[in-house]
Parts: structure tokens; sequence; C-alpha cells
């Protein structure tokens, strides 16, 4: 134990202690080095145009357990985001590749439609949400990470799951592995 809190049951016993990273101080770590990937900009298409390393275009040639596609519809997808927001985070994706809602076939609105209503019917059977954040950001400018493939985000919502974690450390403890996650959602999907 070291000399900085030696009754605290979450202490190690040596904390190492790493130069240039500023003043020692009491609070452990909780390191997420997949996020700098999301980050950096991995898995982001080149450019706007479909097929040129777009995810959203790429993922339904893969099979689902590897694609964390959750289920297939007629017109689109609903698959687990790489980079969640809370646990089962999905994304409603249609498979043509297209950037504005407006420009969606009736056929298409519909699917997506439907499968947000199956995701959430699912997501409660899983895991019981409380409440979802449902919604789409329109362009980079509005927030959306991949602008030239509209997608539908799904985030369920549990009373408390916004706590200091978040607010203070900006990290998010996700307790489930994505591919876990994605067989108990495929398996409740209505």
């Amino acid at each position: 134990m070291t000399d900085d809190h030696p009754d605290s049951p979450y202490q190690p016993e040596e904390l190492v202690r790493q130069d240039g990273v500023g003043v020692p101080d009491p609070f452990m770590r909780l390191w997420t080095p997949h996020r700098m990937a999301y980050i950096e900009g991995e898995n982001k298409p080149t450019s706007a145009e479909a097929g040129s390393g777009c995810p959203f275009c790429r993922l339904p040639s893969q099979p689902d357990a590897d694609a964390l596609i959750v289920h297939r519809g007629d017109a689109a997808y609903a698959v687990l985001n790489l980079y969640p927001y809370n646990p089962g985070h999905l994304m409603v994706v249609p498979y043509r590749h297209v950037a504005d809602y407006t420009e969606l076939s009736d056929a298409e609105v519909a699917d997506v439609a439907t499968l947000t209503q199956q995701a959430m019917q699912a997501v409660r059977t899983v895991s019981g949400a409380h409440g979802f954040n449902i919604g789409m950001n329109q362009g980079e400018i509005a927030g959306a990470g991949i602008a030239a493939h509209l997608h539908q985000h799904v985030v369920p919502r549990w009373a408390g799951d916004t706590n200091f974690m978040p607010a203070i450390a900006h990290t998010k403890v996700l307790p489930q592995l994505l591919t876990d996650t994605r067989a108990l959602l495929a398996k409740s999907w209505p």
C-alpha cells in the first residue's frame, strides 16, 4: 500500500507512478484505450460516396455475429454501436447509402420505424430499460460521425445511468461485451 490512502480497499499493493502525467492524486484510473480508435477516425469513410470505406455499406455483407447485426429487415438493419453511449446502444441503418432522411423511400421510412420499435422491445426484454433516446444527427455540423450514411440511434436509458463516471471522468462503464449483447438482443428480437 502507498501512504496516500492506506485504508482504501481499492488501493493496489503498489501504485506505479508515471513521470509526466501531473501531480499524483488519490484517484485510480479506468483506461478505455479502445475509444482512441473512434477519436482517430477508425472505420470512418474516406468520402461521401457509397462503398468508399463506409462501414454501414460494408456490414451487411458480413455474418451477423461478426458485424454485430442484431436483426435484418427488408430495407434496413439493426446493429450495435461499436462506440456505445450505454449498454445495448443500437443503430437502425437503411441498406441504401443515403445521407438525408428526406431522401428515404416510403418503404425505408417504414422499415426504420418498425426496426426502431422492435429494438426498443428487445432491449426492454433483455435489460429492462426505463427509457430511450432515439434520434439521428443529420450532417456533420449536427454531430453525425458518419454523415454520408443515415443511421438512427436507439440508446437505452436507466434511472441513475448518468453518474460521476461520464460527468467527471468522461468515461462510460459497459458491463458486457458487444458480442454477448448482440446475442441476447438477437435472441429476444420480436
